[in-house]
């Protein structure tokens, strides 16, 4: 199998340097070559696996794409770093438009178009919440009570947010909107990656950053890269479904990597914006196939939202390929949308 993909999950990968190669560039079943490397980014860690006659040679060139185009999408967009331009953003207590860079205009604007489509079950306006529950930089997990969740719901809304294409700008609709782009940015950074690697001419590849995938032609065995999507809770960590993935990215949001417990209750990382407060549903995991990797990680985000029934309507009626996985009593259920399930998949290993 060539990636385990999982909900983004929030630790620090150490590596030595900025990265490590971990696999000598060496022969293939299909003849070529294939070559692997990894390192900390964004939180979390990257991996990025080649193949192909050319692969020994484009190894360090890749690498060091790869390297740079994630650490220039997290410095625009962590939370996390204190002097990132979401951040300043943040900080922004005004109304007067805010110019952004182009990558972080664009993650925005496709951040928005995707709150309007989902009827703003996917909203980057859901910063207070994350926040105020402990999933924000802060990490002090508490119970908000009704009165303050009332209150931080309603700073809460896309609508509040005016996007200027000519101006590459932002504006608050009131000094107190913020944004987290948790839910988006770390598959923007992965489309970044693939196309560093494209630049640098690699046309075999895989490339996974902080659970999020994108990959292209075929693996060393000359066939499909083989996804696969974590069945939840599981210990240790294994495939619930595998799917042979080319010229396709994949995203998953969950339930069960970023949580906390209160009184016998969990919190998930998962925030409801029409609430300000985790989800509360059956759906464990809701996973995206798509095109591009930012759009299929925010869309994951959105169908996690909604919870089970309203999620596989609103994919069946969109044409969106999404795989779910539903906690019933004794166990899991999966299934698929229609356009999932056009695609070929491969059982559990």
């Amino acid at each position: 199998m060539d990636a385990l993909i999982s909900p983004r999950r929030r630790r620090f990968v150490t590596a030595v340097g900025a990265a490590s190669l971990l696999a000598a560039c060496g022969p293939s079943r299909d003849g070529g070559g294939a070559a692997e490397f990894r390192g900390p980014a964004m939180g979390s860690g990257y991996v990025v696996k080649l193949a192909g006659r050319d692969a020994s040679r484009l190894v360090q060139r890749a690498h060091e794409a790869v390297r740079e185009a994630l650490a220039a999408v997290e410095a625009r967009m962590s939370s996390w770093l204190a002097d990132s331009e979401l951040s300043r953003f943040n900080r922004h207590a005004s109304t007067r438009p805010f110019g952004l860079s182009a990558d972080t205009f664009a993650v925005v604007a496709l951040a928005q178009r995707v709150a309007e489509a989902t009827g703003g079950a996917f909203d980057a306006t859901i910063a207070p919440a994350v926040d105020a529950w402990g999933f924000g930089p802060g990490r002090a997990h508490r119970v908000v009570d009704d009165a303050e969740r009332d209150a931080i719901a309603r700073r809460i809304g896309h609508r509040a947010l005016a996007l200027d294409a000519a101006t590459r700008s932002a504006r608050k609709g009131h000094p107190e909107l913020a944004l987290d782009l948790a839910g988006i940015a770390k598959g923007y950074a992965v489309d970044r990656a693939a196309e560093a690697l494209d630049a640098a001419g690699c046309d075999r590849y895989m490339v996974e950053a902080g659970g999020e995938v994108r990959t292209r032609g075929v693996n060393a065995e000359g066939a499909p890269w083989r996804i696969g999507i974590e069945q939840p809770d599981a210990v240790p960590q294994r495939p619930h479904l595998v799917v042979p993935l080319s010229g396709l990215a994949l995203a998953t949001s969950g339930d069960y990597r970023i949580y906390f417990e209160r009184d016998g209750r969990r919190y998930c990382h998962e925030i409801d914006p029409a609430r300000g407060a985790p989800v509360e549903h059956a759906l464990a995991s809701a996973t995206v196939a798509a095109d591009a990797c930012a759009y299929a990680d925010a869309m994951a985000t959105a169908l996690m939202v909604m919870g089970p029934e309203r999620a596989q309507q609103f994919a069946a009626k969109h044409g969106i390929a999404a795989y779910f996985i539903v906690r019933e009593q004794g166990g899991l259920r999966g299934f698929a949308s229609p356009a999932f399930a056009r695609l070929p998949a491969l059982p559990a290993a």
